[in-house]
């Protein structure tokens, strides 16, 4: 498991990181989520070593971790850490042999890798010659090359087509099911809430929110009510008791209302029994989100 432990970091009068702790157990995938500057990409290369840190600690079955321990970690930087003229294939393989491969072994990797995202017949190409999203794949073979136990990504969906976002989330299914951690940081906050088991959101270097989606999501004290009606009623929509917010984007309206209110009476005061479609659940990701860091 990794656990980061209160962690602080400051740059001269920057706070970076102000006591920030969570956990990522074994075969869990955890959104790691939080404003530009929250602190994600500073947590993150702390696990790697990659500053030094003013305060706190990360451990990886409750032990420091050291060089043998990162051999068996994949990281996916969000700016591009390959070597723009070198071909793919020999990139990954070097990668690999960094993480205590065999040749044989980095090899194997490689090409199961380039398999596994269709980029077998780019295996010679030099990465500055593949699109943003063909090299953003060849990034996350690089982290994955070696069966990692631990993976940390950040921002690894940025600039995939659909296509190549939905092959990206089911190899990170697939490593969570083989019992590895991952944690991955990300602005699009529904896919998070899709592929994600646990969230953690950080905020000026602490984090406000942690645990499961679910267990979150039911835990607010509001409910989110989605209605179309024959007519708009916006303006009353907005005046009922109870509401949080209303809005209306010309078709649906979308209310938010505290947890504890009755929706029978509210609904029927609102619409006089006009209903073309009606959704009553718990609030989204990302209305947790904007709670969270307001």
């Amino acid at each position: 498991m990794l656990e980061i432990r209160n962690l602080h970091k400051r740059y001269d009068d920057v706070v970076a990181l102000d006591g920030c702790t969570f956990d990522v157990p074994p075969g869990r995938m955890l959104g790691f989520l939080g404003p530009n500057g929250a602190g994600k990409t500073t947590t993150m290369r702390s696990i790697f070593g990659l500053l030094r840190l003013d305060e706190g600690e990360v451990l990886w079955g409750g032990e420091p971790i050291g060089p043998g321990e990162r051999l068996r970690f994949g990281y996916m930087p969000e700016q591009r850490g390959l070597y723009p003229k070198m071909r793919v294939k020999d990139q990954l393989v070097y990668f690999g042999r960094l993480h205590g491969l065999t040749q044989g072994e980095a090899v194997d990797g490689a090409d199961r890798w380039l398999a596994a995202f269709d980029l077998t017949d780019r295996a010679d190409s030099k990465l500055e010659e593949l699109s943003h999203g063909n090299q953003q794949r060849v990034q996350l073979a690089a982290a994955l090359v070696h069966d990692p136990q631990l993976l940390v990504l950040d921002e690894p969906f940025n600039g995939l087509d659909p296509i190549g976002a939905e092959t990206m989330a089911n190899v990170l299914r697939g490593r969570v099911a083989e019992g590895a951690s991952v944690v991955f940081s990300s602005h699009q906050l529904d896919l998070v809430e899709d592929l994600c088991e646990d969230v953690a959101i950080i905020n000026k270097g602490r984090i406000v929110m942690e645990g499961s989606v679910r267990a979150l999501k039911e835990a607010s004290p509001h409910r989110v009510i989605e209605l179309e009606l024959g007519s708009d009623r916006h303006e009353l929509l907005e005046r009922l008791d109870g509401v949080v917010t209303a809005s209306f984007d010309g078709k649906r309206h979308l209310i938010v209302v505290d947890r504890e209110v009755e929706v029978r009476p509210l609904i029927a005061e609102a619409t006089n029994g006009a209903i073309d479609h009606f959704v009553y659940t718990t609030p989204s990701l990302s209305h947790l989100f904007k709670g969270a860091v307001a």
